[in-house]
């Protein structure tokens, strides 16, 4: 029955779209022909109103209609332009996380369920919340006469979440069944990831955990840092942190009227993030201007840790090798690393793939730094990559995604920012470090800790070795059993899923003639 209410609330969103005027702007090219005799068909039932606006105003108006889940997923989307495409994903950026306030009774008792004592004794003082987003919101507190930050999860937005990303999952099953050519994309793995992701979110001992390992991975670093952490105040439903006084990195006039150098603060802003994706392989992963304050000295703070990103070993080398082979024009060892890294499947010409990277690389060199950008790029390369059938990375996307956001960041404070040049000493220090001598002592090493890991697992390995010689042996003289009853079983259910199916497409179809007729 919660397959029949995940077609009512897909009903629901399909509608809320086409009347917000969403729908008449979605691209059908390459599309079944079906799909394009929908979006027709819908046409005439979009608002006037909505037709009159842009559309990332029509989509934010109907996300807000849809509620707090659909904000998230939203914001999601938008991490994923091979997905939904480059400019979707620019429109589903500018949504706004800004949500009404719930009661602050209720954050009260959400903290003491939480952390399993009387808010008074906790807080010297617990303020009223000043920013509210779809997942939680924030109060002012003092502790021992220090200002801080506290956090508070939603109530009930873990079950109205579970309810949404049913609807999800539904859209995604339905768009690998009828739309072939999306499957690389793999949507039901990226439903899947959604759905990971933001239940790490509603967690906030998670994002007190990210902050904490950025911290000390960054303890060293010249002018960023992150809030420190109040754990004593911290559980699944609240996390406690230092309060920060700055600037938002959104407001220049601010900025300038604080004395700070803007040139300055691009590059450290760009050599951060890389020095976090290259040397520690985690990242922060929505740092977008509302996210980033500067302080009386000149130190970028970054806050809302909620959403980061991992890249492993394998991964970062791959990453640099790429980026090493753009720099240098040498796009067959660009190619070459795609082949190797299992990017882009084997039954395709190498030398016809460094062709396509070349049409991407040569208009960079010999512009000016300024005007290269990282959006338009990104889109060549979703072309590119959807020629060749290179299956979706949504690692390396997300990176893609941030990359470009903290790039406008920095473009922002200054417009004739130089990307690359600001990038050189941080990517070129981890290539010395990673593609060169070091790289084979650091093989090595890993090499031996390897081994010494499958010395020590060789009894484990041979016992269930010869647990599967004694079953495989007796598979081939008795052969692979399959009874009656589970045959029944098998048969049962697909009958009801079928006949469950056909139940809901014509309740919906019914549903939305009603709603035709009505409006």
């Amino acid at each position: 029955m919660s397959t029949i209410g995940a077609y009512f609330r897909l009903a629901r969103v399909g509608w809320v779209l086409v009347r917000e005027g969403v729908v008449s702007d979605m691209p059908t090219d390459g599309l079944p022909a079906f799909v394009g005799l929908m979006k027709s068909l819908m046409q005439p039932f979009a608002s006037k109103r909505a037709l009159k606006q842009k559309r990332s105003e029509r989509l934010a108006r109907a996300v807000d209609r849809l509620g707090p889940s659909y904000v998230k997923i939203g914001q999601f989307l938008a991490t994923r332009p091979d997905v939904v495409g480059v400019d979707w994903a620019v429109d589903l950026a500018l949504l706004q996380d800004r949500m009404s306030f719930f009661p602050t009774t209720a954050a009260r008792s959400a903290i003491e369920a939480s952390l399993g004592r009387k808010v008074d004794e906790l807080y010297a003082d617990f303020g009223e919340p000043i920013a509210a987003a779809s997942i939680a919101q924030v109060h002012p507190c003092l502790v021992d006469g220090r200002k801080v930050a506290v956090k508070v999860v939603r109530p009930g937005v873990r079950q109205r979440f579970a309810h949404d990303i049913e609807g999800q999952y539904l859209l995604s099953h339905l768009q690998e069944r009828f739309i072939p050519s999306s499957r690389r994309l793999k949507p039901v793995e990226v439903t899947r990831t959604l759905e990971q992701t933001t239940k790490m979110e509603m967690d906030l001992r998670l994002e007190a955990a990210a902050l904490s390992e950025i911290a000390e991975n960054t303890k060293d670093d010249p002018g960023f840092r992150v809030p420190t952490v109040d754990w004593e105040r911290t559980g699944r439903d609240v996390i406690t942190m230092e309060w920060i006084d700055g600037v938002k990195m959104n407001d220049i006039a601010g900025l300038r009227a604080a004395g700070h150098d803007l040139d300055k603060l691009a590059e450290t802003l760009i050599q951060s993030f890389l020095r976090h994706t290259l040397r520690d392989g985690f990242f922060h992963a929505d740092m977008h201007p509302g996210n980033l304050f500067v302080e009386h000295g000149g130190t970028i703070v970054a806050v809302d840790m909620g959403i980061t990103g991992r890249l492993g070993k394998k991964e970062r080398r791959f990453l640099a090798e790429i980026l090493f082979g753009f720099i240098t024009r040498d796009y067959m060892r660009v190619a070459e690393v795609h082949f190797e890294a299992g990017y882009v499947p084997g039954h395709h010409d190498v030398a016809a793939f460094a062709q396509a990277i070349r049409a991407i690389g040569e208009p960079i060199h010999g512009q000016p730094a300024e005007t290269i950008s990282m959006a338009r790029l990104l889109a060549l390369l979703f072309e590119v990559t959807d020629l060749f059938e290179m299956q979706a990375r949504p690692e390396l996307v997300l990176l893609q995604k941030t990359m470009v956001v903290v790039e406008g960041v920095s473009r922002m404070l200054d417009p004739r920012f130089n990307m690359w040049k600001a990038s050189e000493p941080v990517v070129g220090q981890w290539i010395r470090d990673n593609l060169g001598p070091k790289r084979i002592v650091s093989d090595l090493k890993d090499g031996a800790k390897a081994a010494i890991k499958l010395a020590e697992a060789l009894p484990e390995i041979a016992v269930k070795t010869e647990t599967l010689h004694r079953e495989l042996v007796s598979m081939s003289e008795n052969g692979l059993r399959f009874d009656a009853e589970t045959a029944e079983a098998i048969g049962k259910a697909e009958a009801r899923h079928s006949r469950y199916g056909r139940l809901a497409l014509w309740i919906i179809a019914l549903s939305l003639l009603y709603i035709a007729i009505t409006h």
